[in-house]
């Protein structure tokens, strides 16, 4: 989810199917610190569903209650209906058979498969265990769909196109700027490449998922997980929010059209509630579609009342945004060349799909189906499905995935894994090295289970990944670095980086997270993600020397996760 960068915050997931009722290992190991996504789904007034007679008893104030931890810690994976994805589902048949008590106990303990110990932790009070043992008991209620009146009022033209500058007023170089995500204060920094300065700070949605930059390379587009969206223009003397909109209740994805011809012509961007995506005047975030994606599973046919769009990215093949639906499975290839004629090409893929990147031609998008283990090819110029690969590894997470020249099976493109210490190799090249073409032709094994992001560059040697969600304190502050001339040996060793060590912070139990690459690739950028009280900071490494080359402190940066390059993320480079 995070590129797109989506964290597994289950409630009561894989533990409502263990056996054990209290799992080996539970609780024992360090409390996560990093701060759930809290959306405006929490904030919603809403009735208990009609109760039956052997429903828990629960006050209309306790219900609203715990809809709102619900939605701030549990829907991103098992979504708003409670029906599954990332996480397992949480419908009234699972909890009911499992029982109060069962939940109870693995709300407060956890489980190794990824669920926190809410309780133990002390994330959760008992009164809260307890409150929301007895909500997962209930059918879960329905929030309110957001249409185009919705989205017309809340959509604020600070700036018209007309009365924006005609050319770049200030010195920056806009190609090296950094995008960073300051998760828990609603904003973004911008950050200058070359001097390391905060440029600016921006308010924003809550918890920014992702950046995105426009063909021109003018604009830059931020989406809070609570649906709003900021476009900045970045040609001002000083760069300002010129336009912004909330397209739902929780959103993750947003992207901006690059093919010839169509260059900032149009912004889209997907929720997660309502299931649906909206298109927008590329110059003005003016909503000018919306596409609902609730509809019918690929392989089993039945209608699923909750597909969320988890990722977008624009087709350099075709005036095309490329779709992914994570509950049914399917990637939509939508034509922005007519809106008002749409037309939408629909590829079964596999559940549940997730975030992805393009090869090195940029012709092929990879997308992890994530709790399938499998990743999806889609052939952008064909406009076809070209393979699904078996990764291997538990939960492939690759946000946009490396892109390496690999010195026996020539281009392939990488993912790590949030379930295991798996990295799989995957063959890119279908003309130049055919037999190796939508396969796993290498695995490598980093530090361990947690990882979130892959990274590297054309001018880099390295494979960076990182494991922040790994429930050990040394593993989750540090980063395992691969060399590309090594991956001729069976069993490729890794260099440890102790990232969290160079930052010098002395309290919590901050988290490394997301490399991202300067524009020239002599240097990769990592957040370390503390808690929202306490110092957090961004550490850039010598890509050569593997060296820490500078730490980055400013009290303005609250929980830095995300992190994205100008040049890098509107050219696609990975």
């Amino acid at each position: 989810m995070l590129a797109g960068f989506v964290l597994p915050v289950t409630m009561a997931a894989n533990a409502l199917y263990a056996q054990e009722e209290k799992p080996a290992g539970h609780g024992d190991s360090p409390a996560n610190e990093y701060v759930f996504s809290a959306t405006t789904l929490g904030q919603i007034e809403v009735e208990i569903p009609g109760l039956k007679p052997d429903d828990p008893v629960i006050t209309q104030e306790e219900f609203n209650q715990a809809a709102t931890i619900y939605f701030e810690r549990c829907a991103g994976c098992h979504g708003v209906l409670r029906k599954g994805a990332t996480g397992k589902p949480l419908t009234t048949d699972i909890t009911r058979s499992n029982g109060y008590d069962y939940l109870k106990d693995f709300i407060t303990y956890g489980s190794p498969a990824g669920m926190p110990n809410w309780g133990t932790s002390g994330e959760l009070s008992e009164d809260q265990v307890d409150l929301m043992a007895r909500y997962l008991l209930i059918e879960p209620p329905a929030p309110p769909e957001f249409g185009m009146a919705d989205m017309r009022a809340s959509w604020d033209l600070v700036v018209p196109p007309e009365d924006r500058p005609t050319k770049q007023m200030n010195d920056l170089k806009l190609d090296n700027l950094f995008s960073v995500t300051l998760r828990d204060a609603g904003q973004v920094a911008l950050i200058d490449g070359a001097t390391y300065e905060i440029v600016r700070v921006f308010d924003t949605g809550y918890a920014v998922h992702i950046s995105r930059i426009s063909a021109s390379g003018r604009y830059l587009f931020v989406i809070g997980r609570d649906g709003k969206v900021n476009m900045i223009d970045l040609w001002m003397e000083e760069p300002s929010t010129v336009a912004e909109i909330k397209v739902g209740s929780e959103a993750r994805s947003i992207e901006t059209s690059k093919f010839e011809g169509f260059e900032d012509t149009y912004a889209i961007a997907g929720s997660y509630w309502p299931p649906q995506y909206v298109i927008m005047d590329g110059a003005t975030l003016e909503p000018l579609k919306i596409v609902s994606t609730r509809g019918m599973i690929y392989d089993e046919q039945e209608y699923h009342p909750e597909p969320r769009v988890a990722s977008i990215v624009a087709s350099h093949f075709r005036p095309e945004f490329i779709v992914n639906v994570k509950e049914t499975g399917k990637i939509q290839l939508v034509d922005y060349s007519d809106i008002r004629n749409l037309k939408v090409t629909e590829i079964e893929a596999e559940r549940f799909l997730h975030d992805g990147g393009f090869d090195s031609t940029k012709r092929y998008f990879l997308v992890a189906a994530n709790a399938r283990n499998k990743v999806a090819v889609i052939d952008t110029k064909e406009g076809k499905l070209a393979g699904l690969v078996e990764t291997g590894g538990l939960t492939p997470h690759p946000g946009r995935g490396a892109n390496i020249d690999h010195p026996v099976y020539g281009p392939v493109w990488a993912t790590s894994h949030l379930g295991d210490e798996t990295i799989s190799l995957i063959g890119t090249d279908p003309e130049g090295h055919p037999d190796n073409a939508w396969k796993v032709v290498q695995h490598l094994y980093g530090l361990g289970g947690g990882s979130l992001f892959i990274k590297t560059h054309p001018t880099s040697n390295h494979i960076y990944v990182d494991t922040p969600l790994n429930p050990d304190a040394e593993i989750s502050a540090s980063v395992a670095v691969f060399n590309v001339s090594d991956l001729t040996q069976e069993e490729p060793e890794y260099t440890v980086l102790p990232i969290g060590e160079w930052a010098g912070i002395a309290e919590g139990q901050p988290r490394v997270v997301q490399g991202e690459f300067n524009e020239e690739g002599n240097e990769i950028w990592f957040s370390v993600w503390n808690s929202k009280d306490r110092e957090s900071a961004i550490v850039v490494v010598d890509d050569k020397t593997l060296e820490m080359k500078k730490v980055i402190k400013d009290e303005r940066l609250i929980t830095p996760t995300g992190k994205f390059n100008v040049y890098n993320t509107r050219a696609d480079v990975y």
